[in-house]
């Protein structure tokens, strides 16, 4: 795009079946670890072709070689059948190349416009910014994606998630993108943000865009992609067209495993009654919640984004504490006004944002799986470090955490280990009541067959088990009895005979 002028309109679909990106025989080895052996994958014009495989499985290092951040060791890439070889991104970018991953890359702090056409802004004669042509270049790219509800002006900080997903799209195609890269990209969106990008995503290829899809969602492969590739263990496995597979079919070929033993649910004898709230409100998001979890039992928590359901998590855990209604723990009734209180009585919280507020990703595993324990570990103000490093060993052996070491960084762990670190750093505390907030979200499908392994071990102990999750077959997968919020209260109950996807999706939207 000619730095002075308007963005030209979106590329429309290319003639013929010739892969526009090709890439044959592709390797690439780091220290100590060969990442990728022998991976060919293609792209076809104006096809949404989806990437799957499980954490470690080579995607992450495949998309990074296709838009130049590394270079690969063997084998060839084609673009439009010319070979090419990227020496950084940038160089992608100008072959039309744009990728937006995960973590959002945009300057809060500046408008939608300016974000859009960072680092190649339209210049005037005289060589200063063209504002007016920046914000004009902004609104015919919003024009040509349908979105009526941003604005070029908008402080991008002030924007929700989706939004801010939108602004990295267009500045994607601000440079003439012809080939989409996106990662995870629904991992942070509400339900209504993700019907928007599914239509901006069925947009773009109807006018000839080209997008790599990468997901743990299987659900959303069967709704937009074309066809399919699997990777595992650096490998490929498989590449399909969509309507030739089934999810299935895409669990065994990503894992080795079939789909049965994705929730292996084992039966034990219920104890007697662990948790029991009583009318709990801490209005508006919590209104008289009332239910009981016994020891040894996994209660499923249903319910759509705002229903309440994780303010009732933290409001029971004392992050929020309840304005109203009882808490009680082994039949007695106790006062939870913060976490302090939550933890005395053997409650721990696993919270749905694990980057956040389950770890601090800075420090290692070691720092990390000692947290809800340092006053245990401390002697006369002082940390017992090899008190430390035995139960950071114990939390990576128990948990089958996949590091270098304990002293290895937490950040840099796939996010299933992540998960594992923070379940440990509990667990480690011996609770009686664990209350998991979407304990699988983000993470491929085979570390979440080992969460749900010791989900059903820890119930084998007598936990007792309060399980949020907004996977519905994570709910009747796993759960002895679902619950239902809506409105921030508990509208239908169901035993595990009775839950079926459809009884409880219509609970939850009101349609029961």
């Amino acid at each position: 795009m000619a730095l002075d002028a308007a963005p030209a309109a979106l590329p429309r679909s290319r003639t013929g079946n010739a892969p526009v990106l090709a890439l044959a025989g592709v390797g690439k080895t780091f220290p100590g670890v060969q990442a990728l052996r022998d991976v060919s994958f293609d792209v076809a014009p104006a096809e949404v072709h989806a990437l799957l495989g499980e954490n470690g499985a080579g995607k992450s290092t495949l998309i990074k070689i296709i838009s130049g951040v590394y270079q690969a060791d063997a084998g060839t890439i084609r673009l439009d059948g010319a070979p090419v070889r990227f020496l950084g991104p940038h160089e992608a970018r100008r072959a039309g190349i744009a990728t937006i991953y995960q973590e959002l890359l945009l300057f809060p702090e500046l408008t939608v416009a300016e974000n859009v056409f960072m680092g190649h802004a339209p210049r005037t004669r005289l060589g200063a910014l063209d504002w007016p042509a920046m914000r004009a270049g902004t609104a015919a790219l919003l024009e040509q994606l349908d979105i009526h509800d941003l604005d070029p002006a908008q402080i991008v900080g002030t924007l929700s998630v989706g939004n801010r997903q939108r602004v990295e799209i267009l500045r994607a195609l601000s440079q003439d993108a012809r080939i989409l890269i996106m990662d995870e990209p629904t991992a942070a969106l509400s339900e209504h943000d993700v019907g928007r990008l599914f239509a901006i995503v069925r947009r773009l290829r109807a006018r000839g865009v080209s997008i790599v899809y990468i997901s743990h969602r299987l659900e959303e492969i069967f709704l937009l992609a074309d066809r399919v590739t699997v990777l595992r263990d650096g490998a490929h496995v498989a590449t399909k067209p969509v309507a030739a597979t089934d999810r299935a079919d895409l669990i065994h070929m990503m894992v080795g495993r079939r789909i049965e033993q994705l929730f292996p649910k084992v039966e034990v004898p219920l104890g007697p009654p662990v948790l029991e709230l009583r009318d709990l409100a801490r209005p508006p998001a919590t209104n008289g919640v009332s239910l009981t979890v016994r020891a040894g039992e996994i209660v499923g928590l249903a319910g759509l984004v705002g229903s309440g359901r994780s303010e009732l998590a933290q409001a029971i855990f004392g992050v929020t504490p309840a304005a109203e209604g009882e808490i009680l723990v082994d039949g007695r009734r106790e006062v939870v006004r913060s976490v302090a209180d939550a933890r005395r009585l053997g409650i721990a919280y696993v919270p749905e944002d694990r980057g956040i507020q389950g770890l601090v990703r800075p420090m290692s595993v070691r720092e990390n799986a000692s947290l809800a324990m340092l006053g245990e570990l401390a002697r006369l103000g002082f940390i017992d470090r090899g008190a430390e490093l035995r139960l950071a060993e114990d939390v990576v052996a128990r948990f089958g955490v996949r590091t270098a070491g304990v002293e290895q960084v937490v950040g840099r762990l796939s996010g299933g280990n992540q998960q594992k670190i923070v379940l440990g750093k509990w667990l480690a505390a011996r609770p009686r009541v664990l209350i998991l907030d979407e304990p699988t979200r983000g993470i491929d499908v085979g570390a979440k067959a080992e969460i749900h392994r010791l989900m059903g071990e820890l119930a084998g102990r007598g936990l007792a088990i309060l399980m949020i999750s907004s996977e519905l077959p994570e709910v009747l997968g796993m759960s002895d009895r679902v619950l239902t919020m809506r409105g921030g209260r508990i509208v239908a109950a169901f035993t595990r005979a009775e839950a079926t996807q459809e009884r409880v999706a219509a609970a939850m939207m009101g349609a029961a």
